[in-house]
């Protein structure tokens, strides 16, 4: 968590501080921790590609994740290497390694970015599909089918309603910065199988996809994605891509989210506050028990 964080000296202003007779608001000066946001550019081949700001940390899974939301691969063959790289100085010399350059190279049945030339742009951390040259681009063809029926009571929910707690419990970067997100995959069981943070909602997102896809576990037939945020549109894409038929979010989804969750047979499920949630699409996954 080294590179995740960076203290900083802050001043603090307070009203109605002790002792209670004090006049008016205080200040004073100590030191805070703060969630480190950095650049990384993904390069394929040697080629730069595109460049995202992300939280350092798991940096090989968000590459793969991102590739997976891409729909540049979809099985772990399909991504032959990952490795870190020095950049290039304005002379032309080799700079020092600051493990903000990770290049991927492809494996067979990988399919190479066809807007490779319009994704080389900067991803902000709250952008999951910046830089894309259309709204057709936007939406990638899915190589997995999420099928409602055969899912049918995946999950029961006191079980799915009981899963934001469980993510929270295990948000140990959220706990000394109060400011990243969350995504955690976990069985219908209610397992946790995988939890990355990130300053990025999608970040944290393609980290949790990116370890699935290089332990070989594409697609996640089966499992929840649970969510610290709200369920935007690039989230449901990313985890329909990986295969997850359900998404949780704590907070709300947006119009195109549900319009595309309904549409791809994703379950889709806002406002989980532990003792009630709303499904947006797909109801029938959920199994109410006594």
């Amino acid at each position: 968590m080294s590179r995740a964080v960076l203290r900083r000296r802050v001043t603090r202003v307070r009203w109605g501080s002790e002792p209670a007779d004090a006049p008016g608001p205080s200040r004073s000066t100590r030191e805070d921790v703060l969630a480190v946001e950095e650049p990384l550019e993904i390069r394929i081949g040697g080629r730069s590609w595109s460049v995202t700001m992300r939280t350092p940390g798991d940096d090989f899974d968000l590459v793969a994740g991102f590739l997976v939301s891409e729909g540049v691969v979809a099985a772990a063959p399909e991504l032959a290497s990952l490795r870190y790289c020095a950049g290039v100085t304005e002379t032309g010399e080799r700079a020092e390694n600051t493990y903000n350059v990770v290049d991927a190279v492809l494996g067979p049945g990988a399919i190479p970015p066809r807007d490779a030339h319009a994704r080389h742009s900067t991803t902000t951390s709250a952008c999951g599909v910046c830089g894309t040259t259309s709204i057709d681009a936007v939406t990638k063809e899915a190589r997995f089918e999420l099928d409602a029926d055969g899912d049918a009571a995946l999950v029961d929910a006191g079980l799915l309603a009981s899963l934001p707690d469980r993510l929270r419990a295990q948000q140990r970067l959220f706990d000394s910065t109060g400011g990243v997100h969350a995504a955690g995959l976990f069985t219908a069981e209610g397992e946790l199988l995988c939890l990355r943070e990130d300053v990025g909602r999608h970040n944290a997102v393609d980290k949790v996809v990116g370890w699935a896809l290089r332990e070989g576990r594409l697609p996640l037939s089966g499992t929840v994605l649970q969510v610290s945020g709200r369920a935007s549109f690039e989230l449901v894409q990313k985890a329909r891509l990986a295969g997850i038929p359900v998404l949780a979010a704590v907070s709300a989804p947006s119009s195109l989210a549900q319009q595309l969750a309904e549409r791809s047979g994703l379950t889709l499920v806002g406002f989980s506050r532990g003792t009630s949630f709303t499904v947006y699409a797909h109801p029938e996954r959920i199994r109410l028990v006594e």
